[in-house]
């Protein structure tokens, strides 16, 4: 019971922590490269310090399993870019909604790979593309600028490569999630070190807030989610990740003054709904069960 309990506050605390990361990008005004890049840097340092004072051996690796992380790494990346250019453009509170499409994204991938797909989760599918349907209907009969429908392109980019993540990761059971994190944040910073900017250690640059995207969004993050996944059984950690796109939505209308107007409202409540039941196995005969290292690339 203890370690239910202790779980179901690291995996909320968790969810708060990436809820509001939204913010802390923005607040920046950096570049989306230089914010990642520098996420992924002092990410990796902070996961790197947990991993020697945890005093746990590092996983064993082969050229396949290193290529696969790396290739996870870059997909993960890749992820993090396009859903913060999507809060450049539309509201952070909306591309977290459409990003809670990464689900089906991932369902569609394993049908791909010859995965057997229930009627019930084809479902939960068509549901899902429903609410994007009603969340675009409203929004391109409004005359929205262009700069709109490419947030919303970027987001559903970001939950295929979000996805794409966690299909790599499934492969890599055999490797401890912090040090999937580890290589994976590592990655990110030769990937972006040829883009990033090196500004002198001036008060004007936003350090402290970069040095809470590397060291609370990142090291300590991912730190409270696997301990908790460890401890929870599948259905209470996929209903607790629903905190995290509420936690977006409430901190973007108190910090930015952003809402959810009725259409966007219904469009989202289906998608999470969606979600919820593809999360939680609602309507499946057997429970659904989750690999661990599928939430092991959440924001």
């Amino acid at each position: 019971m203890r370690d239910l309990q202790q779980g179901v506050w690291q995996m909320s605390l968790a969810m708060v922590i990436s809820g509001s990361i939204g913010a802390f990008v923005l607040l920046s005004g950096l570049p989306v490269t230089d914010v990642v890049f520098w996420r992924c840097l002092i990410g990796a340092i902070a996961l790197f310090l947990f991993i020697r004072l945890s005093k746990q051996p590092f996983s064993p690796l082969t050229s396949v399993t290193l290529g696969l992380a790396i290739l996870g790494g870059i997909a993960l990346v890749v992820n993090w870019l396009l859903l913060f250019a999507a809060y450049e453009r539309i509201s952070i509170g909306l591309s977290t909604v459409v990003y809670n499409t990464q689900p089906f994204m991932l369902v569609m991938m394993g049908m791909l790979m010859g995965e057997r797909v229930s009627a019930v989760k084809w479902g939960w599918l068509f549901l899902a593309f429903g609410g994007v349907v009603v969340l675009l209907s409203g929004e391109l009969t409004g005359g929205h600028p262009t700069a709109w429908l490419t947030g919303v392109a970027l987001a559903l980019g970001a939950a295929f490569f979000y996805a794409l993540t966690a299909i790599i990761t499934r492969r890599l059971r055999s490797i401890a999630p912090q040090h999937i994190a580890f290589i994976q944040v590592l990655t990110g910073v030769v990937m972006l070190l040829p883009l990033a900017q090196f500004p002198a250690l001036i008060h004007a640059y936003p350090w402290g807030i970069l040095l809470t995207l590397g060291i609370v969004h990142t090291g300590i993050m991912y730190q409270l989610l696997y301990s908790a996944i460890q401890k929870l059984p599948t259905p209470v950690t996929g209903s607790l990740s629903f905190i995290y796109p509420v936690v977006a939505i409430v901190v973007d209308n108190v910090v930015f003054g952003h809402s959810l107007n009725a259409t966007q409202l219904t469009g989202g409540a289906l998608i999470l709904f969606a979600a919820a039941g593809n999360n939680l196995g609602w309507g499946e005969k057997k429970p659904r069960e989750c690999e661990v290292s599928d939430k092991a690339t959440h924001q």
